[in-house]
C-alpha cells in the first residue's frame, strides 16, 4: 500500500473516530437514550464471481436472510468498465465511466430514483488529477489537487455552500508523510507519521 493511500486511511479512521465521540456527547448532552444493542444475527453471507466474455469480473452477493445484490459489469468501447448494481430491495443503479481525451475517467451514477451523480476529473499540467462532482441534489464540489516539490500531492476540497477542507502533506526524512487537515470549520488536525526500522509506521494524530 503507497504511503499516501495509508494516510488517506489513517485520516479517515481519526475522522471517524472524532465523528463518533461527538455525535455521543452530543447525543447524551441533548438527553437522547442510547439504544439498546440487539446481539448480532448469526447466518452466513456468500460471494459469488464470475467472468464474462470481456474478462470483467461480476459479482453476486447473497446474505445471511438470502436477499441478493447483483453487480453486473461490462466494458466500453474506450476499456472503462460501466456496472449495473441490483441491490437487496430490487432497486437498481447504473455507473457510467468514460475516458477522456487526457486519459482519466470520467463517471456518472444514476440511482434507483433517477437521479445521478456526476464525476468530471481532469489532468493538471503537473499530473495531478482535479475533480468536478455535482450530487444529486444539485450541488457541486470541487476538488483540486497539486503536486508539491517532494512529489507528494496536496489537496482543497471546495464544497457546495464554498466552505473548503485543505490538506497539506510533507515528505519527512524517513520518507513518512506527514499532513495538516484545515477542517470546513476551521479545525485543525496534524497527522506525524514515523517510520520504524522494520519498515512499520507510527503515528501522531492531535486535533485542536
Amino acid at each position: 500500500m503507497s504511503n499516501a493511500r495509508s494516510l488517506a486511511v489513517l485520516v479517515l479512521a481519526a475522522s471517524l473516530a472524532v465523528a463518533g465521540s461527538a455525535q455521543a456527547e452530543g447525543g447524551s448532552g441533548k438527553g437522547h437514550k442510547a439504544k439498546k444493542g440487539k446481539p448480532a444475527q448469526s447466518g452466513t453471507a456468500t460471494v459469488h464471481r464470475s467472468k464474462g466474455a470481456d474478462g470483467v469480473t461480476d459479482r453476486t452477493v447473497t446474505g445471511p436472510k438470502g436477499k441478493t445484490q447483483t453487480i453486473d459489469r461490462s466494458r466500453g468501447g474506450d476499456g472503462a468498465v460501466d456496472a449495473t448494481v441490483t441491490g437487496r430491495k430490487g432497486g437498481t443503479s447504473t455507473v457510467d465511466r468514460s475516458k477522456g481525451a487526457d486519459g482519466v475517467t470520467d463517471r456518472v451514477v444514476t440511482g434507483p430514483g433517477g437521479k445521478t451523480q456526476t464525476i468530471d476529473r481532469s489532468r493538471g499540467a503537473d499530473g495531478a488529477i482535479d475533480a468536478t462532482i455535482t450530487g444529486r441534489q444539485g450541488g457541486t464540489s470541487t476538488v483540486d489537487r497539486s503536486k508539491g516539490a517532494d512529489g507528494v500531492t496536496d489537496r482543497v476540497v471546495t464544497g457546495p455552500g464554498g466552505k473548503t477542507q485543505t490538506i497539506d502533506r510533507t515528505r519527512g526524512g524517513d520518507g513518512a508523510i506527514d499532513a495538516t487537515i484545515t477542517g470546513r470549520q476551521g479545525g485543525t488536525t496534524a497527522v506525524n507519521r514515523s517510520r520504524n526500522s522494520d519498515g512499520t509506521t507510527d503515528a501522531t494524530i492531535v486535533r485542536k
